[in-house]
């Protein structure tokens, strides 16, 4: 589970005299799923594309599988499956037909592997059916079946749940859970249902302008964060008696949040009733990824 299967530092992309990417450092794993977040803008969708040869970086390296992407672009390319944005696919064809074709440009490609896919993904029922009567998760399932023909290692998806309702998006969401834990797949996503990342992703890069402002695992990251709502009586009090003690206050209607720091709780419970404080309530929560992604992009919206 620790074996890197994409390995990305000092990446950057200069375009004009813009810098878009600065300096982005980040590794895959094998096995596990990474969430890939960041504001409208932020260089998530050129971070890819420079991941997988369609641009060239200004500088830094792309290492996948230990193959350099930019001095052993074939050898790095024959363990990477992706999708860019949507699956790029033939509808007057069937499933069938266009995974034929695509397989055309993969050497010592078997009809055998591509069974295996067509059952990898859950298409056997409709893989002789045409193209342009899937509903839009089929087709994001045949995109991967196409993505996993050449038995990548590492499967870069870029919103692969847009567009789906409820149910297809917890599906995509099972369906990339099992090609890591099953397949034992490096899975990078770009999504922007933070609440889908929070519930899919083992580990988590937030990008904001260009630049990646935290990597860590979404349990971690969350269990760090961890918060403490005070209900207090008078509340302004109770807010200077805080700031005093801690960093971290932010007022939310008739709550006071500050990080839950279990060694100093009892410290700061005593010196507020010393102040004349009444502390009615104290709630501990755990924020969502969506609490922290606007923390730490200064609430920027996302894509």
């Amino acid at each position: 589970m620790s074996e890197v299967t994409l390995s990305v530092k000092g990446l950057k992309k200069v375009i004009g005299k813009r810098e878009i990417i600065k300096n982005i450092d980040f590794e895959l794993k094998r096995g596990e799923v990474f969430g890939f977040l960041g504001p409208n803008g932020a260089g998530k969708t050129t971070t890819i594309r420079m991941l997988v040869g369609l641009i060239r970086p200004t500088a830094g390296s792309i290492y996948i599988c230990g193959y350099s992407v930019s001095k052993q672009f074939t050898k790095a390319m024959e363990h990477i499956g992706c999708i860019v944005e949507n699956p790029e696919l033939y509808p007057y064809l069937s499933g069938w037909e266009n995974l034929q074709h695509f397989s055309r440009m993969i050497p010592s490609m078997t009809e055998e592997r591509i069974h295996e896919v067509v059952a990898l993904v859950g298409l056997q029922e409709r893989i002789h059916d045409l193209v342009r009567t899937y509903s839009l998760g089929m087709r994001q399932r045949l995109g991967i079946a196409q993505a996993l023909l050449g038995k990548p290692k590492v499967l870069i998806l870029d919103e692969p749940t847009n567009g789906l309702d409820p149910s297809g998006i917890r599906d995509m969401r099972k369906f990339i859970r099992f090609l890591a834990e099953s397949e034992g797949l490096s899975v990078l996503v770009s999504s922007h249902l933070l609440s889908e990342i929070q519930l899919m992703c083992d580990r988590v890069a937030i990008i904001a302008k260009g630049e990646v402002i935290h990597t860590e695992s979404v349990k971690t990251l969350l269990t760090q964060q961890e918060r403490l709502l005070w209900k207090l009586d008078p509340q302004p009090a109770g807010i200077d008696v805080l700031k005093q003690v801690t960093d971290f206050v932010q007022v939310q209607g008739e709550y006071v949040t500050t990080f839950y720091e279990e060694a100093e709780v009892g410290e700061w419970n005593k010196q507020l009733i010393q102040a004349g404080v009444t502390v009615k309530e104290m709630n501990r929560k755990l924020p969502t990824l969506e609490d922290l992604f606007i923390e730490m992009t200064g609430g920027e919206s996302i894509d």
